[in-house]
């Protein structure tokens, strides 16, 4: 790596970096090195690569014509778990709360691609703003549970050793973790660990057990959020993409979007993988998100059952390194993954992180057959380079806040994150008024798979769709499809009523039952079957008819 080809700037307190690599990676660890400087706080990388992809800039002349069509006290972009956490943190108050989504849902990013482990805070740094919210926000998860009515498994998880060199590892994570405030964190022998999991390989010979670990589905508690904030007076606006942001008088005051302009008189940058680009817009850059992706493998439910914690070995510089573990569904699952990759929207899967997730959750437990794999997927971590969140005050501007950088264990600390944001905005807006018509709890909706007979033939009774089954796969009905599409956050895609219903997360991967749901949706959205989309706009899955009908004359 030629350190010649960078270059540095400061700009009042912010180190800025330029010129160009020859790899993405160098580019990143770059980026890493320059943060471990001694007095650099604030970094801002841009550094180009070779390999990196050329992107086209939008043209957005057109939305600065459009007039200014609503306002709002608050507007949070982004409506992934931290947008969530911070908007049903914020219905506590008599405030108008927007938030804007540029996604046709809401947990499109990172939050639908997280394996949904709340961690339980043993790697994060100590005295990092990252171990504060995680063992914090992990311990919130109960209440967040029982209030709005998602599911939430506290089982605890391993990272194993095999060699004495690991080991020493895990008595550095067993100290970090014991400073953080880790509850219950122990050093134990790999056959103590056996005896609560059976089917972590044999020859693990230590494990570093926290039993506050847990497992959520990430995409339902970003709903269940978003629902009960939306119950208590929160708007949401999906589709809703920011451009551009004015100011006036030292405050972001108006913002450009494909939906005409807002206007606001606080604003919260909770953009995931975009909120440098945000913060760019607001001509207050002092971060940059490099992605990180992940990839996650999913295997058929026959083996449920067969382990119940997570199992991971001892990680890496930048990440937990993933494992084997079973969701709250009962699905097993092995990752994730991680790998730099120089676009946002990389989704994309290679081989050899295919192979690093199968292999190892192969190695770490037993009575698992490759075959038994359905699908894989992946997903962008927003990391920073100083691999920490970023939840403060613009030091530019007065009514700015920023939720940044929350990678994981951004999902475990969210509970922990969105207190912390009110905090923030009480500091700056210290005469709102309580809501007195807050409710924190959520209406319990139990999904017709795990209802009993008495309360299937009750609900077919009210309504004669769910006695249609649609994915035969996770015995999905009709009417709770329809109840999706029409939900307080609608689901309007393929991927939408997948996230709410789980239709087409079986073993068939919707072969079966995808075309009925593309005609459901259709014929509740009063749309042609070729404008029904996979996850949003350009990805129609028709696109016309390949037959017509004749006419019977």
């Amino acid at each position: 790596m030629d350190a010649s080809k960078v270059n540095l700037e400061w700009k009042d307190d912010i180190l800025i970096l330029s010129g160009e690599m020859e790899k993405w990676q160098q580019v990143v660890d770059v980026g890493h090195l320059a943060a471990k400087i001694s007095g650099v706080t604030k970094l801002v990388n841009h550094l180009t690569s070779k390999d990196m992809p050329q992107k086209e800039k939008k043209n957005i002349s057109s939305f600065w014509e459009m007039k200014e069509n609503d306002k709002a006290d608050v507007v949070i972009i982004g409506a992934g778990i931290t947008g969530c956490a911070i908007a049903r943190q914020l219905s506590k108050y008599k405030l108008n709360v927007l938030v804007l989504e540029k996604e046709d849902d809401i947990s499109c990013g990172t939050t639908k691609s997280n394996n949904g482990m709340i961690h339980s805070g043993y790697d994060s740094k100590h005295g990092s703003l990252k171990a504060e919210m995680n063992v914090k926000g992990n311990a919130m998860y109960t209440q967040w549970a029982q209030d709005l009515h998602f599911a939430f498994k506290r089982t605890g998880s391993f990272v194993l050793a095999f060699n004495e060199k690991e080991h020493e590892v895990l008595k550095y994570y067993l100290e970090n973790g014991t400073k953080n405030g880790v509850p219950g964190i122990a050093l134990i022998t790999g056959d103590e660990a056996r005896k609560i999991e059976p089917n972590i390989n044999d020859d693990a010979q230590w494990a570093l057990w926290t039993p506050s670990a847990g497992y959520v589905e990430p995409y339902e508690v970003a709903l269940a959020l978003m629902e009960n904030a939306i119950d208590n007076g929160i708007r949401l606006r999906l589709g809703c993409e920011v451009y551009a942001i004015e100011q006036e008088n030292k405050k972001a005051s108006i913002l450009v979007t494909n939906q005409g302009k807002i206007r606001c008189e606080y604003l919260i940058d909770a953009a995931g993988l975009y909120a440098d680009e945000v913060a760019e817009m607001l001509d207050d850059e002092f971060f940059t998100i490099h992605p990180r992706r992940g990839t996650i493998v999913i295997y058929d439910k026959e083996n449920k059952g067969k382990i119940h914690t997570f199992s991971g070995q001892a990680p890496g510089a930048y990440t937990k390194g993933g494992g084997p573990q079973e969701t709250p569904e009962g699905t097993l699952l092995f990752g994730p993954s991680a790998k730099e990759v120089p676009e946002k929207d990389d989704l994309g899967v290679d081989q050899d992180d295919l192979d690093f997730v199968v292999d190892k959750g192969m190695f770490l437990v037993k009575n698992i057959e490759r075959s038994s794999l359905i699908t894989f997927f992946s997903g962008n971590r927003a990391a920073t380079y100083h691999e920490d969140f970023i939840i403060q005050r613009s030091d530019k501007l007065d009514n700015v806040i920023y939720a940044a950088g929350i990678q994981s264990p951004g999902l475990a600390s969210s509970p922990a994150i969105a207190e912390r944001v009110e905090d923030l905005l009480l500091g700056i807006c210290s005469d709102i008024e309580m809501n007195e018509n807050y409710n924190p709890v959520r209406k319990e909706e139990k999904p017709f798979r795990f209802c009993s007979m008495e309360e299937r033939e009750q609900k077919i009774e009210e309504n004669p769709l769910y006695g249609r089954i649609i994915c035969r796969c996770e015995s999905v009905t009709e009417g709770e499809i329809v109840d999706a599409i029409h939900g307080k956050v609608p689901a309007v895609n393929i991927d939408a009523i997948k996230r709410r219903t789980r239709a087409g997360m079986g073993r068939c991967q919707g072969g079966f039952c995808q075309a009925k749901v593309l005609e459901i949706l259709a014929r509740e959205l009063e749309i042609s079957e070729t404008e029904v989309t996979l996850k949003g706009a350009d990805s129609n899955i028709l696109k016309e008819e390949t037959r017509q009908v004749r006419d019977n004359a």
